[in-house]
């Protein structure tokens, strides 16, 4: 084939030489355009429009996409945004945070009603990752951050959030609102993570709400202080991990209902008698067949053998032996002896003793 240059561009159709001529045109324009800092993005093809667009940050994107009707258009047809993950955060300051596809720029939009925090953008770089805060002053920064919580979830085409954190005892008036917000705009929450700032503030009302219109896909972690014994919370189903920090509320029937693979639960009022029974009804294959870590409060493992083992079979393994188990959240660590409890499928249990609390691996 030959060079370029040295194609007889004069001698191909007339049709031909039409498009050769306006492909030239635009490429001059565009050159052009770039020297007075202007270039047309839009007019590109839409791979090398998203070879662009992977060069963006989150904030550059949103920012772009709200240029026009067209920049939406293109900015919501991205093929790679369910890399990004994205979490919200209902606290004194209402929080978005979009991390890039890279990892290595994080970006959180911040709205608040502070009138010393104007708009303003603040960036910090740690070991090559760049941290950036975008704060938006509002006279009802809750309104406005569902209303860009609703824009980002649609340009980066998403119905599922990956983090959701909510200190329920900040915004009491707004909760109802916002959990509303979130059960109708968010299909599910990946991690769903509760606290309260001040322990002796009453949630359980909005907590049972949270937990009845929130969908959960993988983890709960609760760190609330419930004051009803006989709180009804919802937990949800199918979840990776459930962590309950203060567990007062989980009774006996309640942990029956636990569905997940991985439970830590902190301080409780489950019986002796109630644990001796569960354990009973795991080994029989009766509940909790997914569990691969148990780990509850119990500051003596000789005192669960005689309080909670008495009269089930278990073996007492010896120090020398090794084993590397699930010992926190998929954590492994190599352990020596246990005690051992056998289910009727094979599976072996080994408690030990893990923090002031027993610690149940399946394995």
């Amino acid at each position: 084939m030959k060079p370029l240059k040295e194609l007889p561009i004069i001698r191909l159709p007339f049709r031909a030489v039409e498009k050769v001529s306006n492909g030239m045109h635009s490429i001059i324009k565009m050159i052009s355009n770039r020297r007075k800092k202007k270039f047309p993005i839009l007019r590109l093809p839409f791979l090398a429009i998203e070879e662009i667009f992977k060069t963006m940050d989150p904030i550059e994107i949103i920012n772009f996409s709200m240029t026009s009707k067209r920049a939406k258009a293109v900015t919501k047809n991205m093929t790679f945004y369910s890399k990004y993950a994205i979490q919200l955060c209902v606290d004194k300051t209402m929080g978005i945070a979009i991390n890039g596809t890279d990892n290595l720029v994080s970006c959180l939009y911040l709205m608040t009603s502070d009138k010393q925090k104007l708009e303003k953008t603040v960036e910090d770089e740690r070991d090559g990752f760049i941290f950036r805060k975008v704060f938006k002053y509002s006279k009802d920064p809750v309104d406005e951050w569902k209303q860009l919580c609703k824009y980002v979830l649609e340009i980066f085409n998403r119905q599922a959030i990956d983090v959701l954190s909510v200190f329920i005892d900040v915004s009491v008036d707004h909760n109802v609102g916002i959990i509303d917000f979130l059960k109708t705009n968010v299909k599910s929450v990946n991690d769903c993570n509760v606290y309260q700032w001040e322990d002796e503030n009453d949630v359980d009302e909005h907590a049972a709400y949270l937990l009845e219109n929130i969908t959960v896909a993988n983890e709960l972690n609760f760190h609330l202080h419930i004051k009803n014994d006989n709180f009804d919370g919802k937990i949800p189903k199918n979840l990776r991990e459930l962590f309950i920090k203060h567990a007062e509320w989980i009774e006996y029937e309640k942990l029956l209902e636990i569905d997940s693979v991985q439970v830590i639960i902190g301080t409780h009022r489950i019986s002796n008698k109630e644990w001796n029974s569960f354990f009973k009804k795991w080994m029989t294959m009766e509940t909790h067949l997914n569990l691969e870590l148990l780990a509850f409060d119990f500051k003596l493992i000789e005192e669960f053998k005689e309080l909670v083992l008495y009269d089930i079979p278990h073996e007492v393994v010896d120090e020398r032996v090794k084993r590397t188990l699930i010992t926190y959240r998929d954590e492994k660590t190599e352990i020596n002896g246990g005690v051992d409890i056998r289910r009727i499928d094979g599976k072996t249990a080994t408690f030990i003793a893990h923090s002031n609390s027993v610690l149940m691996s399946v394995h």
